[in-house]
């Protein structure tokens, strides 16, 4: 590190006078912003939704499971700041970039976001600046797409400004871990920027693991992600094998994780949600393909993942119509719009297919969801609906209860007394008691 602009960066970093920038104040960057600010550092919130910036300055969340005391406390300290004016990008002396990378309409990768941020960046970038990607992508973006959009700034990396990949591991509605207490990985495009990047983290991580290469934390970071998707698939196949035998996949798991060792539960549902498993394997899906190659078991899994909703849907038509009842003109409650249990996060959440399918098919659907109060419009869905209260006589006026949600809040017993029909994804009603052949699991 003897270049002037890399040693007073690390001067700045280990005397702790470094300013931190977050652009994107979402699932990702906001908890960011709060570790940083936690950790006695002055940062700096980017974000274009000027909506968001405006309840930060109030001391308002907009991300319910984070609580109601997160953005009061992190604005309290008078160390952070949030703004929506990207001029003010040359402020911090390290820029941390956690935008969304989606999926395309063919499931290719959408970058829009990096490039356009890379730009802003660029626009303002100075000497002895360091800027690091923490959106999930495929190997080779931050060396491929980022840098030669930083460089159009006339600076080189390595002796004017730094770049490095340090992917988010963010889990929303997690207790046992946050920002700060999960391990950080760490990439440069060169050693000197990896080694920055590793010191800038270590203020406000407890453990950062310095990894060779950009591409190696963007690869490792895919890895983590797919290892899941793969292993959902495989019990969600099996979901489907094991019912047209009658056999309970639930009661399968349950009695194979008695071994101590040489295997980990995953568990089927709906389908994949969330803002990784269900997009994260596609992006190297695409490089491979880029490359000549073909990601045949990770497309498998992906394939198998996509079609359970349709695989819910039609577990719900054939319970509707033993019954004796179609599905077109049947009122179906859905309980559960977020992906996941107790958080308000309903991105590529199974639940907005299932009620889109339902619709399709002649049901009149509602929703039920404690922490979802009101949809809104996504870039794929904009199903305009509102949560509706929860009683035993709004259930005894559905002819259909779909569970895709599992959130603790909900009073399955209840729920079990008093709708006629359950079509349950999650076994969340295994240990209600009394009569269960309205009970179905899909």
């Amino acid at each position: 590190m003897s270049e002037t602009h890399a040693a007073s960066l690390l001067e700045k970093i280990e005397q702790r006078r470094i300013v931190a920038g977050v652009i994107g104040l979402g699932y990702v960057g906001l908890p960011l912003m709060r570790a940083f600010c936690k950790a006695g550092l002055r940062t700096i919130g980017f974000d274009v939704d000027g909506r968001k910036i405006q309840q930060l300055r109030r001391g308002e969340t907009y991300l319910k499971h984070l609580g109601d005391s997160f953005v009061r406390e992190m604005m309290a300290g008078g160390r952070c700041d949030v703004t929506e004016d990207f001029a003010r990008l040359a402020e911090p002396d390290a820029v941390m970039i956690c935008v969304p990378t989606p999926l395309g309409s063919h499931l290719e990768p959408d970058l829009s976001y990096v490039q356009k941020t890379a730009d802003e960046i660029a626009a303002t970038l100075r000497p002895g600046q360091l800027v690091v990607l923490e959106s999930t992508t495929y190997p080779g973006t931050t060396r491929q797409v980022v840098l030669p959009r930083l460089q159009n700034s006339g600076l080189r990396c390595g002796r004017d400004f730094f770049l490095a990949y340090s992917p988010e591991r963010e889990d929303p509605g997690r207790r046992d871990f946050d920002t700060q207490t999960i391990p950080r990985l760490v990439g440069g495009i060169d050693a000197t920027s990896g080694e920055l990047a590793a010191a800038l983290y270590r203020q406000a991580i407890k453990q950062v693991i310095a990894v060779s290469s950009a591409e190696v934390a963007e690869a490792a970071k895919l890895l983590e992600n797919i290892y899941r998707a793969v292993n959902i698939a495989l019990v969600n196949e099996m979901k489907v094998v094991l019912s047209a035998m009658g056999i309970d996949i639930w009661e399968v798991i349950a009695a194979a994780k008695t071994k101590p060792f040489g295997f980990q539960a995953f568990y089927p549902g709906p389908g994949l949600g969330g803002h990784c498993i269900p997009i994260d394997p596609y992006y190297l899906t695409w490089k491979a393909r880029e490359a000549g190659l073909q990601t045949a078991f990770i497309e498998l899994a992906g394939e198998v993942n996509r079609r359970m909703p349709d695989y819910v849907v039609q577990r719900t038509m054939l319970a509707l119509n033993q019954r004796g009842k179609a599905v077109k003109g049947s009122r179906v409650l859905v309980l559960g719009l977020a992906y996941k249990p107790d958080v308000d996060d309903v991105r590529e959440s199974p639940s907005i297919e299932l009620i889109e399918k339902l619709r399709q098919l002649g049901a009149a659907v509602d929703y039920n969801d404690p922490h979802v109060p009101a949809t809104h419009r996504m870039r794929h869905h904009d199903l305009r609906m509102t949560s509706v209260p929860l009683s035993p006589a709004m259930l005894a006026g559905y002819d259909c209860v779909l569970v895709a949600t599992n959130h603790s809040a909900y009073d399955w017993q209840m729920i079990a007394e008093h709708a006629k029909l359950v079509v349950d994804t999650r076994n969340a009603l295994a240990n209600v008691t009394g009569r269960r052949e309205h009970i179905v699991k899909a």
